[in-house]
């Protein structure tokens, strides 16, 4: 049997949904958390150095509201992540676990601190002597960060270890250290900067003292435009340390839907920034809002969708495919590679969560057959209905409703795992046949669940 687990689909999105839609949304605030803390920083060593007391109001102020939006929030989403990702993927986090389980347990400890930071940082202006507060302050700052660069460690590795080391010693320094890590960091802490600008900018748009909301935000736009061109320019190397089958995706799929759009998004942040620099008394908080929220989705969501979509067909390091069978041998972790006996066996025999009524596809049961099939194989990337948001498999085979044109495509480009941004799916001829059959009746408008019902209806009586 293999080590699998139940499949989790959501009819009409798809897995994949889940998890992305909760991931932006943690993104946006964890980003603009560790981003705020180094503004903070910058902020009130200028108040100390320069006697300006009226800042530490603004950084009051800014921190009440990050307690708000992106620590409540982010509480949230983080564990949703969690629930999410383990439902959904669970050999992927359990092959991320084996390897960084001391690594996520650091995380957790600075971010411990990152907590009580914040707290402390806000509830301490005006109780404790400045120096102490900045001590603290640049501790928050610092602690926010490393709880980032321990994430991007792991988040760089599900893109690939880029070297052979970690296939043969696995090694969780060989994992986290690959040729992914150093140009993702430079990209997040880019991006956390103009994250942590932006919220600024709403914050400062309610400070009444034009002279207070002209030094906030003479400090706040220039920090967001550095950390915007760091993170073009880490970008562009970030692109140079990509996977073959991430370039294909990127080239094929994602830059056609996505360029321009991103394009526009960074221009429009660049722009935005600029403007309240020279316009400071122009910063109305009802167009910071809204530029924030249009940044924010039309810019994040994108980028992280991009980011995971370019790591398919796996889901970690390469060795684990985004349907959750191990793609190939990892010797450094006694794993073992299981294409080819899925080829040799079928995953209805060797799947440990498969009716024993549906091991055998007969003519009364192919339908049914066919469908736990294809989720077992496609829906962790694929929604598996007719115009369906996440890669809709029906709209991607054009709505064919020829059997044996869906199993020529099965047969050929999937079995011999000739298309890069693809897993391998080598299945008995039973198998395919029972796949073919169920996206044909998908794509012919069918009611699927009815002819289901029907069927096991007919097999009760």
């Amino acid at each position: 049997m293999l080590g699998m687990y139940p499949t989790f689909y959501v009819p009409g999105i798809g897995t994949a949904w889940v998890m992305g839609i909760i991931g932006v949304i943690h993104v946006v605030a964890s980003h603009t958390s560790v981003g705020a803390s180094f503004l903070f920083a910058l902020l009130e060593t200028r108040a100390y150095r320069e006697n300006k007391p009226e800042l530490m109001a603004f950084i009051k102020r800014y921190g009440a509201f990050l307690l708000v939006f992106s620590y409540i929030i982010g509480s949230i989403t983080g564990p949703g992540i969690w629930y999410a990702i383990t439902v959904a993927s669970p050999r992927g986090v359990s092959g991320l676990i084996h390897n960084f389980v001391w690594v996520w347990a650091s995380e957790w400890v600075y971010f411990t601190v990152e907590v009580i930071g914040v707290y402390a940082l806000v509830y301490l202006i005006g109780k404790v002597d400045r120096r102490t507060h900045l001590m603290l302050t640049w501790s928050f700052a610092l602690a926010s960060w490393a709880t980032m660069l321990l994430i991007v460690g792991v988040l760089s590795f599900m893109m690939w270890p880029g070297h052979d080391a970690w296939y043969r010693t696995g090694s969780a320094s060989d994992a986290f250290f690959n040729v992914n890590f150093f140009a993702q960091l430079g990209t997040r802490t880019g991006g956390m900067l103009v994250m942590a600008a932006l919220v600024g900018l709403m914050v400062a748009s309610r400070v009444k003292d034009p002279l207070q909301r002209r030094g906030v935000v003479g400090l706040i736009a220039p920090v967001g435009l550095a950390g915007g061109a760091l993170a073009v320019v880490m970008f562009l190397y970030y692109l140079q340390t990509l996977p073959p089958n991430a370039l294909v995706m990127l080239d094929a799929h994602l830059l056609p839907v996505y360029g321009k759009s991103m394009v526009a998004v960074f221009a429009v942040a660049t722009l935005w920034l600029v403007f309240a620099w020279v316009c400071p008394q122009r910063l109305y908080t009802s167009l910071a809002v809204a530029l924030f929220v249009f940044i924010a989705v039309a810019g994040v969501w994108p980028e992280e969708r991009m980011r995971e979509s370019m790591r398919k067909p796996y889901v970690a390091g390469q060795y684990i495919y985004g349907n959750q069978i191990i793609a190939r041998d990892v010797p450094g972790k006694g794993v073992t590679g299981e294409v080819d006996r899925i080829a040799a066996h079928g995953l209805l025999a060797l799947h440990p969560f498969i009716p024993d009524r549906l091991r055998k596809p007969t003519d009364a049961n192919r339908l049914e057959v066919g469908r736990l099939l294809t989720r077992i194989a496609c829906a962790n990337c694929h929604s598996l209905e007719p115009g369906g948001p996440l890669r809709s498999l029906p709209d991607k085979l054009h709505e064919a409703t020829d059997e044996d044109l869906i199993a020529a495509f099965l047969r050929g480009p999937l079995r011999h795992g000739t298309q890069p941004y693809m897993p391998r799916i080598d299945l008995p001829e039973d198998e395919i046949e029972a796949i073919a059959h169920y996206l044909a009746v998908v794509d012919s408008g069918q009611n699927v669940e009815r002819l289901i019902a029907a069927q096991q209806h007919g097999e009760g009586q």
